[in-house]
């Protein structure tokens, strides 16, 4: 089928929209007609060359639609079903999936889909001319249409407005996931967040809901900090102005409990292991998505105050249980992820949504259709 989706041509240069071809979906995948999705850094970072995901390529990968059409072996979901595409697709069958943790599929990696392809290997997108095209995280949700994996598409209640729930594809459930998943963060504790983004704001209001006593945001721009407070942060430090890791430790008696690294800058990985090396059974979390490559290093000393340093991809999630107990708690008002969006564009304005985010203008960006 024909459609229209925004591509990127070449790295650091603007998306182009164009009429692609998009396959129909295989025995176990769906065509989802998007409704919504959301604009997040991991976009910013493929443009840049951060990621190993080559153009031309089609980005987005916090879709959310409307199941037109759907594969022979496919029996989760039906035509006319409202449902989110997360970044997590998953075989159900590895090890890591009989664990409890399809976030680390072995037979779909997150890896592997950074490189473009569908869980399987192949693509679906190409040009008029017979070109291929890859998929953005196995999604390539800037376009009318999608072909996702059966997994990834996850049925959400009627009544929950897509152009809001879409963030939980990515950023607001990988901030969620890692705060009640991963680091299970407890009542009465103190948490610190490297980055109010889109993954940060979703650990504070995570945190928040978790009953954390103390909750320190730390960002560069003071427009971020303030929205931080508003979420939830008790404590807002500027890292232009004060250096973090001293000021959290005059602000929570030497160190937290738990430090998120939610920006993919390997500074500030660095600095939230110090934030919590004071604390003997401190943790942080390591959320951001470096450029491929990049490293960090931490005195070995320090694991003798007993601190666990641990990566989470995707919020450690279980897409089809976590995802609609998220919208839940939006609908209940516990998770108010409305208040993260802050514009709404067209996908020919997609550009624009672009270059609002990574100049800190608005704090989440939404593309309708």
């Amino acid at each position: 089928m024909k459609m229209k989706a925004a591509v990127l041509e070449a790295l650091n240069t603007p998306l182009k929209i164009e009429e692609i071809e998009l396959d129909d979906p295989k025995d176990s995948e769906v065509l989802v007609k998007l409704v919504a999705t959301g604009v997040c850094h991991s976009d910013i970072h493929c443009i840049k060359g951060d990621l190993a995901t080559a153009p031309p390529v089609v980005l987005g990968h916090e879709g959310a639609g409307i199941i037109e059409k759907v594969g022979s072996k496919v029996t989760t979901v039906q035509p006319g079903d409202r449902v989110i595409l997360t970044v997590a697709p998953y075989c159900g069958k590895c090890p890591a999936c009989m664990m409890g943790v399809p976030t680390s599929c072995e037979n779909y990696p997150q890896t592997a889909m950074l490189m473009g392809s569908m869980p399987d290997g192949s693509k679906r997108l190409k040009r008029k001319n017979g070109e291929e095209l890859s998929h953005f995280m196995a999604q390539a949700s800037f376009a009318d249409y999608a072909v996702v994996d059966e997994s990834a598409a996850v049925k959400v209640r009627e009544d929950a407005p897509l152009d809001v729930v879409c963030l939980l594809g990515c950023g607001a459930s990988t901030g969620i996931g890692a705060v009640i998943n991963k680091a299970r963060v407890k009542a009465g504790s103190s948490v610190a967040v490297y980055g109010c983004g889109g993954v940060g704001l979703a650990v504070i209001m995570a945190a928040k809901l978790a009953g954390a006593r103390q909750i320190i945001a730390v960002d560069m721009l003071d427009k971020k900090l303030k929205f931080a407070g508003e979420l939830g942060a008790t404590d807002l430090v500027n890292a232009s102005k004060d250096d973090p890791v001293m000021k959290i430790a005059e602000l929570a008696a030497g160190g937290v409990d738990y430090a998120f690294e939610a920006i993919g800058n390997t500074t500030a990985m660095n600095q939230a292991v110090h934030s919590v090396y004071s604390r003997p059974g401190g943790m942080a979390i390591i959320l951001g998505l470096a450029p491929i490559g990049a490293t960090f290093s931490i005195e070995a000393w320090r694991f003798l105050r007993e601190i666990t340093v641990t990566g989470c991809t995707a919020g450690s999630i279980r897409p089809q249980i976590d995802i609609p107990h998220y919208v839940d708690l939006f609908m209940q008002g516990k998770l108010p992820l409305d208040k993260m969006i802050s514009a709404r564009y067209t996908l020919r304005q997609i550009n624009k949504a672009i270059s609002d985010t990574l100049e800190g203008k608005i704090m989440r960006g939404v593309i309708t259709f």
